[in-house]
């Protein structure tokens, strides 16, 4: 038998491959893969070969831990069965609905401590989900917002919608939402937000102060979040944040640089800047933390809001490149697609 695969050959170029299907050692499990979602974000940065040359992929996921550099595999979301076990595996695991953090392909072996089990309560399509999920949980716990704060999101992808979704449920005074984009923009109305704002107005800073009703010269957002993966999208956050504000920011900008305004101002306010990014926890988090206590938040969370309602297309494998090709050219039709193994 043999598996098909993906290869991301160079930029805006994919190739299908055969390959043997791969034997589980004994600790390994072999998975038939039954939905692999793509990154519209990260993952889009590889196809266009946007990444920074000699970093690693991801060097906290054991099938990413490889420089960027074409060739590649790469993905990072498959739902799937275990088709067949090693020895030293628990029979238990045989035939079991599994997520697994691995690259586009439809058959493939990972040790057993790689498998996370989907609770029978979940839909596969929303376990698909979980990598977005948590990262809007890690997201929340970065920004930490108060209730009764004014919250802008910029950028509602995948994880932007989900970040949204969790927001609304926290009573936020006003909770705004800043994407270029009208079916996102209406896919975050559907979740909560208050209002959705197209980047392109005319003077964002004076529209956001109007629904606000604050002083423009106190300018209006308590936290900010930056998702929308534009590095001009930070110098339009601090234009909007207040005193003390927070900005966090969640997108990854692969190659791409940010000039910012920080002479006005950013300095004077004490506009704190945050990075956050879901491979690691907030070292303030550690005492009390663990990944495997924010993943048990996340599966609570996608049982709260079911997110593969974001789904908006489905590519069988062999379609592969039309599902990019969507994705590059026409992002405005598409909130989250995904490979199918059928």
């Amino acid at each position: 038998m043999q598996r098909t695969a993906l290869i991301f050959k160079k930029p805006y170029e994919i190739e299908l491959r055969q390959e043997a299907l791969p034997v589980p050692a004994d600790d390994e499990v072999l998975i038939k893969a039954r939905f692999s979602a793509i990154s519209a974000g990260t993952e889009m940065l590889v196809y266009r070969g946007r990444f920074p040359a000699m970093l690693q992929t991801d060097e906290h996921i054991e099938d990413l831990a490889q420089p960027f550099k074409y060739p590649l595999k790469y993905g990072y979301a498959s739902i799937g069965r275990v088709a067949a076990i090693g020895k030293a595996v628990d029979i238990n695991w045989l035939n079991q609905k599994v997520f697994c953090f691995h690259p586009h392909e439809s058959h493939y072996v990972v040790q057993q401590d790689n498998l996370i089990p989907i609770p029978p309560d979940i839909d596969p399509a929303d376990a698909l989900l979980l990598p977005s999920m948590e990262t809007a949980v890690n997201l929340m716990m970065d920004g930490r917002p108060v209730l009764g704060e004014r919250v802008v999101v910029f950028g509602q992808g995948v994880v932007g919608l989900l970040t949204t979704a969790l927001l609304a449920g926290l009573a936020p005074q006003a909770l705004i939402v800043v994407d270029q984009f009208p079916l996102r923009r209406k896919r975050s109305l559907d979740l909560g937000a208050r209002l959705a704002l197209a980047p392109e107005v005319s003077d964002l800073q004076k529209e956001l102060a109007a629904v606000l009703k604050s002083d423009l010269a106190k300018n209006t957002a308590d936290l900010v979040f930056e998702l929308s993966g534009n590095p001009k999208a930070l110098n339009q956050a601090i234009k909007i944040a207040g005193f003390d504000s927070r900005i966090v920011i969640g997108s990854w900008y692969g190659a791409k640089t940010a000039e910012l305004d920080l002479g006005a101002r950013f300095h004077r306010d004490r506009i704190r800047v945050i990075s956050s990014q879901v491979s690691t926890l907030a070292p303030e988090f550690c005492g009390r933390w663990t990944k495997s206590r924010r993943m048990s938040v996340a599966w609570d969370m996608i049982r709260r809001i079911n997110p593969a309602r974001l789904i908006t297309h489905r590519y069988e494998i062999q379609r592969a490149r039309e599902a990019y090709e969507l994705l590059d050219k026409n992002p405005h039709k598409a909130v989250q697609v995904i490979i199918t193994y059928e």
